[in-house]
């Protein structure tokens, strides 16, 4: 199975870009409806960097138990007419919880810069997933990448001010 969405937000493609390798601003796309809490002593890395595996638990709301998923980090950039699109991909796993009958769980964000308008950023995102519970998940995760895609454009507008995300 398999979610697609592709949009345009408010900031550059280096904002964005750091952005996706922030843990904290990955949490505040979820938030507050599902928080990322690390099961790691060290917690969570300040920036997710290639080679990361981060197991992590999912509560919705902080306090109820969704689930676990391990997280696992690669980068790739990929040279297009239009210029270089940076990749993100996290090929972990949910491990535990509704989503862990699923065998399948790749997670690939996509950005490059908006052709012909400065300091905007086009955004792709692919989920794809599958297991024996892909069909019945599918509704539930498509509403969720919505909803994810409406706080990602939301919150880019503040990535630019944000002292952590400045290059």
């Amino acid at each position: 199975m398999r979610i697609m969405l592709k949009f345009t937000i408010d900031c550059d493609v280096d904002t964005a870009w750091r952005a996706l390798h922030s843990p904290r601003i990955v949490g505040e796309l979820y938030a507050p409806l599902l928080q990322m809490q690390p099961l790691l002593p060290d917690g969570l890395p300040e920036r997710w960097t290639p080679g990361d595996e981060v197991p992590v638990r999912l509560a919705a709301f902080g306090r109820l138990p969704v689930g676990t998923q391990l997280i696992h980090i690669s980068d790739r950039t990929v040279d297009e007419p239009g210029g270089p699109v940076r990749i993100l991909r996290d090929s972990g796993i949910p491990l535990t919880g509704p989503l862990g009958a699923l065998d399948v769980w790749d997670h690939q964000m996509a950005v490059c810069a908006q052709p012909g308008h400065h300091g905007r950023t086009l955004w792709r995102d692919r989920l794809t997933f599958d297991g024996p519970t892909a069909a019945l998940l599918w509704p539930v995760l498509w509403v969720s990448w919505q909803a994810r895609a409406l706080r990602v454009r939301a919150l880019a507008r503040r990535w630019a001010r944000d002292p952590d995300l400045r290059g």
